[in-house]
């Protein structure tokens, strides 16, 4: 093991013992884990707060994940390498990094610290704050993959996006007007100016307007399902394509409507998230930070999250004073700003 010397003992961690409302998260301090080989040592310093990470916990998603319990919730998060195991060669104790963690893995990021895997891991651009980075991570792979290697977006095509305002549909607002978009996108009316400062050509707020009246697009990305999905078939052009991300259960009518319906497969992939934080360090794509909350009001982060109180962006937790040396002093990461 390669590591900086001392390494913290100890680390506040939120857990959840049993399946529950946001009650149900406690905070608790625990052993740090030591890296073993082909393992990376992450001391974070911010964690974000996905819809996932709600619906993980209140067990809505027991057909698709089995978590193990005790589970340490957070889907993604940026910090410091601490330490690697033997054989890692690809990252080394002061680099800061995005971490991805697996649904099922019971060691999340509102922690401390996590162990993670090489290819679990993203390099950071020194420009970005760890709340930035950790903003963009799943956020930015979700629409890299839906806007890029799934819908192949191209310079001047007409492109709906429902959802605009939230972490997803921020990212892919921002994204596909860099790729050359004509955007629309939907959100509330509340929202309509901010959506438009991201790129959006035009806004069509959904609690006031219809936006079946749109012309014909050549894409659009469902991030909402149920009623959205099957009333978007309606503005696609003939061999039109939608995507579709996982949310409320749809029917693919595509054929009866002469299009091409796909989900985006999403799965963790450094690379893709690499090209998302390359575009943040260029200016390109603006992080959306909805609020930052610290560690220790996890459970207050998820009821705004579950309550649909989070309408722009990505809500954040700061991790700070959640390590503590072998003295019981705290333990400092050699973050350079959150």
């Amino acid at each position: 093991m390669t590591a900086q010397a001392p390494l913290p003992e100890t680390m506040l961690a939120i857990r959840y013992a049993d399946y529950g409302g946001p009650k149900v998260l406690q905070p608790e301090w625990l052993p740090v884990p030591r890296p073993g080989p082909g393992t990376v040592l992450v001391a974070l310093a911010a964690a974000s707060v996905a819809p996932l990470d709600w619906k993980l916990r209140a067990g809505l998603l027991s057909a698709h994940f089995t978590p193990d319990l005790p589970k340490i919730p957070g889907r993604d998060g940026a910090g410091v390498v601490l330490a690697v195991g033997a054989g890692v060669t690809e990252f080394a104790p002061g680099d800061k990094v995005g971490v991805m963690v697996p649904p099922p893995v019971a060691a999340g990021t509102y922690a401390g610290a996590v162990l993670a895997q090489p290819g679990q891991l993203v390099a950071l651009p020194p420009t970005l704050r760890a709340a930035e980075a950790v903003a963009l991570i799943n956020a930015g792979l979700s629409a890299w993959i839906a806007a890029v290697r799934c819908a192949d977006v191209q310079h001047g095509q007409q492109v709906l996006i429902h959802a605009g305002a939230g972490a997803v549909g921020g990212v892919l607002v921002q994204l596909c007007a860099h790729l050359g978009a004509r955007v629309t996108a939907t959100c509330r009316a509340a929202n309509r100016d901010y959506v438009l400062g991201l790129g959006a050509t035009q806004v069509v707020a959904y609690d006031t307007e219809d936006f079946t009246a749109l012309p014909p697009q050549d894409i659009v990305f469902d991030l909402m399902g149920g009623p959205v999905h099957a009333r978007s078939y309606a503005v696609l052009k003939r061999g039109g394509h939608l995507v579709w991300l996982t949310a409320a259960p749809i029917t693919d009518e595509g054929a009866a409507h002469g299009v091409r319906v796909s989900r985006a497969p999403i799965t963790d992939d450094p690379k893709a998230v690499a090209r998302i934080m390359a575009l943040a360090a260029r200016g390109i794509i603006r992080p959306q930070v909805a609020a930052r909350l610290p560690l220790a009001q996890a459970a207050e982060a998820q009821r705004r999250q579950q309550a649909g109180e989070v309408t722009r962006g990505r809500l954040v937790l700061d991790i700070a004073d959640a390590l503590r040396g072998a003295d019981g002093k705290p333990f400092t990461a050699p973050w350079d700003g959150s």
